[in-house]
């Protein structure tokens, strides 16, 4: 039996597919774990969801920015975007069997024999584990059984910017969201940081990688996570891996096979630069 974790899949199925035939996945034996955006800017985002799902207790992922967006444009709060490729999610027989399964997975995983922390953008720097699996929880049990309309209506928003247990109602859930789906930059005080997409290089000087900010969680338990395709090349403290190599931009998918620490690439088989940003 072997764990494999996979980067942003974004609609690459071809790609995950080509992945998983070159490792032998056997999903009667093998695990595939997924940190997030299952959906959006790909060709073959129906695919994804449905291949997912039908693997059963062989596949585990979590929630991401993009299949959260899908929640709220299946809800009618927003409407489908032209770059996310998602038309044929709207138009499957399975569609509200598939949004149904989608809002039913967590934002935080841990595997239960190997240890390591699975989410889509990070954990904040402010969260202890167990203040990480509480929040966790929390934002799933009002997805799940909750008004979750409410929840996905008010989600969207960059503030409240720092943890405060004392935050109540949306603005808390909104910052649990946030710290496991979009959170890339902080600043030193342990703000989040929205506006900035750039590279490590080109970042401003008072923003700092989440995983660099003092917080022992960090070293407690390895961190998987994808979300931030531009990290490609780049170095991570030990116990922290980024797996989002922006195959739906061109780049490549990457899939770490935890058992031995072996890494696996397949380059983007299409043009997904030429889509629509």
């Amino acid at each position: 039996m072997a764990t494999y974790i996979v980067g942003d899949l974004q609609g690459c199925f071809d790609e995950l597919r080509l992945l998983l035939d070159k490792v032998g996945f056997d999903p009667q034996q093998d695990e595939l774990w997924l940190v997030g955006d299952l959906v959006a800017r790909g060709d073959k985002s129906l695919e994804c969801l449905r291949f997912v799902k039908g693997l059963g207790n062989a596949a585990k992922t979590v929630l991401g920015n993009h299949d959260l967006h899908l929640i709220a444009t299946a809800l009618g709060l927003k409407s489908i975007k032209k770059k996310d490729r998602v038309d044929t999610i709207f138009a499957a027989d399975d569609f509200q069997e598939l949004i149904d399964w989608l809002r039913h997975q967590p934002l935080l995983r841990q595997h239960p024999q190997h240890g390591f922390l699975m989410c889509h953008a990070g954990i904040s720097p402010d969260w202890s584990l167990r203040r990480a699996k509480k929040c966790a929880a929390e934002v799933e049990a009002v997805l799940r059984h909750g008004d979750y309309r409410t929840l996905i209506k008010n989600m969207y928003g960059d503030q409240p910017a720092r943890w405060n247990r004392q935050l109540q109602g949306q603005a808390r859930l909104r910052y649990i969201l946030n710290a496991f789906t979009r959170m890339r930059f902080c600043y030193a005080d342990h703000r989040l940081d929205f506006d900035s997409k750039a590279t490590l290089a080109d970042a401003p000087p008072d923003l700092f990688p989440w995983y660099e900010l003092d917080n022992p969680t960090y070293q407690q338990q390895p961190i998987l996570f994808g979300h931030w395709a531009s990290l490609v090349g780049e170095s991570t403290p030990k116990g922290i891996y980024a797996l989002d190599s922006g195959c739906v931009w061109g780049n490549y998918m990457t899939m770490l096979r935890w058992d031995d620490q072996q890494f696996f690439y397949q380059s983007a088989v299409k043009n997904y630069l030429s889509f629509d940003k």
